[in-house]
């Protein structure tokens, strides 16, 4: 098994663990930085195994199934978890894993744009600014980036479909 999908095993292997600190008292006053810690590790997992699988010509269809599932699992994990903790309301969480189980299960394999890049970047930041849940300005912060990643997220949706349309309309 090559780096790049060992480091996407990796975030799967994160991710029951960020579930059991963001939603349990078990590491004391530490949880939110232990949670921190395992969200940025396995995000920052994400883009170095497909940077190194384009690098050095290691892409596999192991690879290109597991990856998006990872990266799914950890955000959606993520986002739910912050759901029970009063941080994100549930719609919201909804409307977002909704869009993405909706381009899972197309099963038509379309490269990301900027707009999706975008969209998993303000995700990220929104659920690291959550985790933390600092007051005063972070609070505004929060907000912004709850609003930014549901906005980025229907505008990759619709980019998606629009620049795909013939590619989905074959599907019917």
């Amino acid at each position: 098994m090559n780096t790049p999908n060992k480091l996407t095993i990796a975030r799967m292997i994160i991710v029951p663990f960020l579930v059991i600190f963001l939603l349990t008292g078990w590491g004391g006053e530490a949880n939110r930085y232990i949670s921190l810690t395992l969200f940025v590790v396995a995000s920052v997992t994400d883009w170095f195994d497909g940077y190194l699988a384009r690098k050095n010509n290691l892409v596999t269809n192991f690879g290109k199934f597991m990856d998006p599932l990872a990266d799914k699992l950890l955000v959606c994990s993520a986002m739910i978890c912050m759901i029970d903790l009063k941080r994100l309301p549930a719609w919201f969480v909804i409307i977002i894993s909704g869009f993405r189980l909706i381009a899972a299960e197309n099963g038509i394999v379309i490269a990301a744009n900027y707009w999706g890049k975008f969209k998993t970047a303000s995700q990220m930041i929104m659920i690291i600014l959550l985790i933390l849940h600092f007051d005063g300005i972070f609070v505004i912060l929060e907000q912004i980036f709850i609003w930014l990643s549901l906005a980025l997220t229907i505008i990759s949706l619709i980019t998606y479909i629009w620049q795909n349309r013939t590619v989905l309309s074959m599907q019917e």
